[in-house]
C-alpha cells in the first residue's frame, strides 16, 4: 500500500498507527517518498494505545519534538482522536502547538450529540472559535502564526508575476524580519534583503517588491521611530496587515570561542537595548551594526576569535556558529510588532484596526479636541505616538491606532469629524490586527 501511494502525485497525510513506533512512522514515510510519484507527506500524531483508559488513546505529544529533530516533514496533531473526548481537546490542542506542531486536525459539528460518528470528540463551533483564539495567542510564543488570517495576501500574490510576489525586508538571511516574512507569508515567497529601512520602502514604492515587512514597535524598547517617519514620507504605500513575533536573542560566536574569550559584541542597536541587563553584566564593548544576522555574518566572515554577536538561533545555525548564551533578552515577553506595507491595498471587510496620522493647530487644547472625538463616538484608541514635524520645531505629527467598533459607521463619522479640524490627516491602513 505504501509503495502504491508513492506512485501518486497527491498529498499524503500519514497517521501514526496505534502501536507504531516513531521509527516505524518515519520508515513508512520513506517508502512513500522513495516512489516515482511526487507525493508530499504530512506526519500525523493521533495517539497510541496504552493501558490508560481515561481517554481513547494516549496522545504522545513528546513525539512532535522528536519528529522535528529527525525529519524535515511537517507534523500535524489530532487531539480529537487522540483523546476521544471534546472536554480534553482544547487543552491538548494548545499543548500540541507549544510542542511544535505545524497544524491541528480538530473535529467540529453543529450538534455533536446528533453526529453519525465521533460526536463525543467533536467540538461545537463556538468551542472551536475559542480554541483558534487561544492558539493565536500561544503561537507567537513558539514562533508561529495562525494561518488563514493573512492567507488572502499570499493567495492574491500567487497569481502575479514573480517580481510582484517579492517581500522586502531589512537585514540578511536569518534576521528576525525574515522570520516574520516566513511566519506571515510562508516559505514560498521570495525575499529581498535591504541594508536600510529607506531601501526597503523604496523597493516597495518602486514596484520591485509587492510587500514590505516593517518593524514598528518592540515590547521592551518601544517604537522604531524611523519607520513611523517613513510611513509618513511614502504616502503611496498603505498598511495591509500586521503580526507580532517573539524575539529570542542569543550570543553567538565562531567555533572554539568561549565566553571568557569575548571582548566585543556586535549587534543592531535595538537588539543590544533589548539585552541591556545581560550586556551590563559583562565588561564588553558593544559595536553597532545594521542587522542582527548581519552582525553574526560579520563575526563569522572576519573569523573573529575575541568577539561575539547577538542574533537568532536560526542565523547561528545557518552560519555554522555556536551559541554561547541563549535567551539573553532582558525579559522573556519580548515581542516585535511588524506591519506589512504595499502599494495596492485590497479592500478588507474583516479589518478590525485602522492606523491614521494627523497634526493639530498650534493652539491650546488642539490635541484634546481631536482625541475627544474618539471618546464621543465610542472609538477605542489602542496607541498614540507623536513624532516631530521636519522643518517645524516643536510641532508634531500624531500616529494613532484605532479599534474598529461593532458599528463601523461610528468610526467613519469620527474620522470625518477629525478631518474637519486637523490641518493634515491621512489613513495609513485598514487591516486585521495581530492577536
Amino acid at each position: 500500500l505504501l509503495k502504491e501511494v508513492g506512485m501518486q502525485d497527491k498529498p499524503v497525510l500519514l497517521k501514526r498507527g496505534l502501536a507504531a513506533t516513531i521509527e516505524e512512522l518515519l520508515m513508512s514515510a520513506e517508502y512513500i517518498l522513495s516512489g516515482p510519484g511526487k507525493a508530499n507527506v504530512i506526519l500525523c500524531e493521533r495517539g497510541i494505545r496504552t493501558f490508560e483508559s481515561s481517554t481513547r488513546n494516549t496522545l504522545d505529544l513528546s513525539a512532535i519534538p522528536v519528529l522535528r529533530k529527525l525529519s524535515h516533514l511537517p507534523i500535524v496533531a489530532d487531539p480529537s482522536h487522540g483523546t476521544g473526548n471534546r472536554t480534553y481537546v482544547p487543552a491538548m490542542a494548545l499543548a500540541a502547538v507549544a510542542a511544535g506542531a505545524d497544524g491541528l486536525m480538530i473535529e467540529c459539528h453543529q450538534n455533536p450529540p446528533e453526529a453519525f460518528s465521533d460526536g463525543a470528540q467533536s467540538l461545537y463551533p463556538e468551542e472551536l472559535k475559542k480554541v483558534l483564539r487561544d492558539v493565536a495567542v500561544i503561537a507567537p510564543v513558539v514562533g508561529r502564526q495562525l494561518e488563514g488570517r493573512h492567507r488572502r495576501y499570499h493567495e492574491a500574490a500567487s497569481f502575479e508575476a514573480p517580481a510582484q510576489t517579492r517581500v522586502a525586508l531589512q537585514g540578511v538571511s536569518g534576521s528576525f524580519s525574515e522570520k516574520a516574512v516566513r511566519q506571515h507569508f510562508g516559505s514560498e515567497v521570495e525575499t529581498v534583503s535591504c541594508e536600510t529601512f529607506q531601501e526597503l520602502f523604496e523597493n516597495v514604492s518602486g514596484g520591485n517588491c509587492r510587500y514590505g515587512m516593517v518593524p514598528v514597535e518592540n515590547s521592551l524598547t518601544g517604537s522604531i521611530h524611523i519607520n513611523y517617519d517613513l510611513l509618513l514620507e511614502h504616502s503611496e504605500l498603505t498598511i495591509v496587515g500586521e503580526l507580532k513575533v517573539r524575539i529570542v536573542h542569543n550570543l553567538v560566536a565562531n567555533s572554539g570561542v568561549e565566553l571568557d574569550d569575548v571582548r566585543r559584541v556586535y549587534s543592531h542597536p535595538q537588539a543590544a537595548a533589548q539585552c541591556d541587563a545581560f550586556l551590563r553584566s559583562h565588561e564588553w564593548q558593544v559595536v553597532n551594526m545594521y542587522d542582527t544576522a548581519g552582525s553574526a555574518l560579520y563575526v563569522r566572515d572576519q573569523q573573529l576569535v575575541d568577539a561575539a554577536a547577538i542574533a537568532s538561533s536560526e542565523a547561528a545555525e545557518r552560519l555554522g556558529m555556536k551559541l554561547l548564551a541563549e535567551g539573553i533578552e532582558s525579559h522573556p515577553r519580548n515581542f516585535t510588532r511588524f506591519v506589512i506595507v504595499s502599494r495596492q491595498a485590497p479592500p478588507d471587510q474583516q479589518a478590525d484596526k485602522v492606523s491614521i496620522v494627523f497634526d493639530t493647530a498650534h493652539e491650546p487644547g488642539a490635541l484634546h479636541k481631536c482625541l475627544a472625538i474618539f471618546a464621543e463616538f465610542g472609538i477605542n484608541m489602542m496607541k498614540l505616538e507623536s513624532r516631530p514635524i521636519p522643518g517645524k520645531p516643536w510641532e508634531y505629527m500624531f500616529y494613532v491606532d484605532l479599534r474598529v467598533p461593532e458599528q463601523p459607521e461610528q468610526l467613519e463619522a469620527a474620522l470625518d469629524k477629525l478631518k474637519e479640524i486637523a490641518p493634515f490627516f491621512r489613513v495609513l491602513g485598514r487591516y486585521v490586527s495581530a492577536t
